[in-house]
């Protein structure tokens, strides 16, 4: 057990701590933040099919290129087909008979549905099943508590937790025939808090329990179920741009009660939104971690249960907020 006076932290370290803290932050960092490939010859991609939700841009528009030119048949998924996607463009601009580019709204139980019965019309082996299911399609979100409404955190949820549930359900069949791959994206944001972004937050924890409980549920089908967790991408997906940030800042200060705006008080609101901006723009520019952390738990005879593709820096955060005592986490990188 902890020392009680340490887990009630409110100013600086004792001498304990002082002593714990280093010693246990080395054997974290000593334990490294990437685990080895899995060895062995991977899975071949002739024959295998993976359904990829959100390939407009970001993970799911570079996963689909990157396992088609694997040799994969990919069937890419896009919000926007039907209204002039850049991204869906570009995919069927591949030309190529092994890129099945399709409408799928993951909110959307008639799009799924449609989905289902695209896939099983162009697959070759029907009776075989569908080999992977890629569940990347999501959003990102920022806001206190208290500028963030209840739309806000249902909109959030229905894209990032009910969508990935939404889609597995439908495509679980064919997956269970194939005994194939089912990879979630979720974040590191998936198991650990955040100031400022509840609404993504309690969505991608969600996220990480429906992943535990089908890979256990799974097993007895042979079917391998992952978690894939990077760390922050914005600057690589665009998943948040100061503009959509300045926009969603107005509803929420104009959405908040006048108690609410009188006691955070509007400097310390735009610090918040000048902060976000900023961190709009940060992050890896290079998604090839991601990339090929995915591509192992599709190719993978043992892949891993969960790939964390990020930093040493943003590794080390996630092992302390998730071994440390929560007091000395939240003291250590809250307070």
């Amino acid at each position: 057990m902890w020392p009680a006076p340490l887990l009630r932290l409110s100013g600086p370290p004792g001498p304990l701590l002082a002593l714990l803290l280093p010693l246990a932050l080395l054997a974290l960092l000593l334990r490294g933040c990437r685990r080895p490939p899995r060895r062995g010859a991977p899975l071949p991609a002739d024959g295998k099919a993976v359904l990829i939700t959100g390939c407009d841009k970001g993970f799911g528009h570079a996963l689909a290129r990157h396992l088609h030119g694997q040799g994969f048949t990919v069937f890419a998924g896009c919000l926007f087909l039907d209204r002039g996607g850049d991204g869906a463009r570009e995919l069927r601009s591949l030309g190529s008979e092994r890129m099945h580019v399709l409408q799928l709204d993951v909110c959307c139980e008639e799009e799924v549905a449609q989905a289902v019965q695209f896939v099983k019309e162009h697959l070759e082996e029907p009776a075989q099943g569908l080999w992977g299911l890629v569940n990347n399609a999501g959003i990102a979100s920022f806001g206190d508590v208290e500028f963030t409404s209840m739309e806000k955190y249902k909109r959030v949820a229905d894209i990032n937790l009910w969508g990935t549930i939404r889609v597995t359900k439908a495509f679980l069949p064919l997956i269970r025939r194939a005994r194939g791959r089912i990879v979630n994206v979720s974040s590191m944001l998936g198991r650990m808090a955040s100031p400022l972004r509840s609404s993504y937050c309690i969505s991608k924890f969600g996220v990480e329990a429906f992943t535990d409980c089908l890979r256990q549920e799974m097993y007895r089908w042979g079917v391998t179920v992952v978690a894939i967790e990077p760390s922050n991408f914005i600057a690589a997906t665009g998943i948040l741009t100061p503009e959509g940030i300045e926009a969603e800042a107005g509803h929420m200060w104009h959405g908040a009660s006048e108690t609410t705006r009188a006691d955070y008080g509007e400097a310390d609101f735009q610090a918040k939104v000048c902060r976000m901006k900023g961190f709009a723009h940060s992050g890896l520019q290079d998604m090839s971690l991601v990339l090929d952390d995915l591509t192992e738990a599709l190719t993978a005879r043992y892949p891993y249960t969960r790939y964390t593709p990020m930093e040493s820096s943003w590794w080390l955060r996630l092992q302390a907020v998730t071994h440390l005592p929560t007091a000395l986490a939240d003291w250590l990188y809250v307070r």
